[in-house]
């Protein structure tokens, strides 16, 4: 390899650590918006915040071309956001206004943006994976050359239609991952309760390649989803990656007092020492990638865009009553 190949690979590699922890941090700081959103009742109805999650929206997505596609959950503004969504047309369509990207009427759980590959979140639990994989399935056809994403919870380890879609993935060699996103608790109950056997074992006795990760590190995400990702790409065959995370909040923003089913100290601890955007930022300053000011600066600079786009959607006028039966398709 020469000197300037080499030098060309880490100069990529340290913007692609510089983005990912920008990228984690918007979605952090997006999240924060709207639960001051709802607490301040200027948004309707409820959100699933993803705060705590972030390196695995992060991780993966970086792994994807924006032809590629992701399916996404009633947990899903960071899957968004991190496949290219803009915080405006975000805030707006939780708000209900007709600048949003389903033009006010698919809310915080039916978010879709066609022209960055999200194929849309999705309020039913496991709803997205046969999307996902008939994704796979005319990208496979076509040759496109695209790869899907289908991000769920741990919650859909119960649901049937999970392991159809796995068993017809393996058996048509579909470019396709399922990221199981493992935050632990299945709305308020931890999945030790509901989730039988190995999660891994169950994907493996379809033949597709799992494999587990740490969550709550945005490099460990990248480096697995990467690997499975071009396997996909270019072997057209599926895969499952575990990533092992935590909600700091609860199941909803109306989920408050949350001591009936997991400790103030549990949730401490995860904050203190498991943070995926602290411990990453520790790292690129420990590595002298960036230093402390800088990120400072990013958290202002972040944080007064997202104040920047929140004033937008506050702003924009709701879509004419006469449009009520426009775009609905259910």
């Amino acid at each position: 390899m020469s000197v300037a190949t080499q030098s060309t690979e880490i100069a990529e590699k340290l913007d692609l650590f510089l983005r990912m922890y920008r990228n984690m941090l918007a979605i952090r700081l997006f999240e924060t918006q709207v639960n001051e959103l709802y607490t301040r009742a200027l948004m309707p109805g409820l959100a699933h915040l993803y705060i705590g999650e972030e390196a695995v929206a992060v991780g993966v997505c970086e792994a994807l071309k924006k032809t590629d596609y992701i399916t996404s959950t009633h947990r899903g503004h960071g899957h968004c956001l991190a496949k290219g969504a803009s915080p405006d047309r975000m805030f707006a369509e939780l708000l209900g206004k007709e600048a949003g990207y389903c033009k006010g009427k698919g809310g915080s759980m039916h978010i879709a943006d066609p022209a960055t590959g999200n194929l849309g979140a999705n309020a039913i639990v496991c709803g997205s994976a046969g999307i996902a994989t008939g994704a796979a399935f005319s990208a496979k056809r076509l040759g496109t050359g695209a790869v899907a994403v289908c991000f769920f919870g741990e919650g859909a380890l119960g649901q049937g239609v999970l392991y159809e879609v796995m068993n017809l993935a393996q058996l048509y060699q579909l470019p396709v991952i399922y990221v199981c996103e493992n935050n632990l608790y299945t709305e308020y109950t931890h999945f030790s309760e509901t989730t039988a056997g190995d999660i891994l074992m169950r994907a493996q006795a379809f033949g597709l390649e799992a494999a587990g990760v740490d969550g709550q590190d945005v490099r460990a995400v990248h480096e697995a989803a990467h690997h499975l990702v071009e396997r996909a790409r270019h072997e057209g065959r599926p895969a499952l990656l575990l990533c092992n995370t935590y909600r700091y909040h609860g199941h909803h923003v109306g989920d408050i007092n949350r001591e009936y089913y997991r400790s103030k100290q549990e949730e401490q601890t995860w904050k203190r020492e498991r943070d995926p955007i602290a411990n990453f930022g520790k790292w690129l300053v420990e590595q002298k990638f960036t230093d402390s000011a800088q990120l400072d600066r990013w958290h202002a600079e972040i944080e007064s865009d997202m104040k920047k786009a929140v004033d937008f959607a506050i702003a924009a006028p709701y879509p004419n009553p006469d449009k009520v039966d426009q775009d609905v398709y259910a």
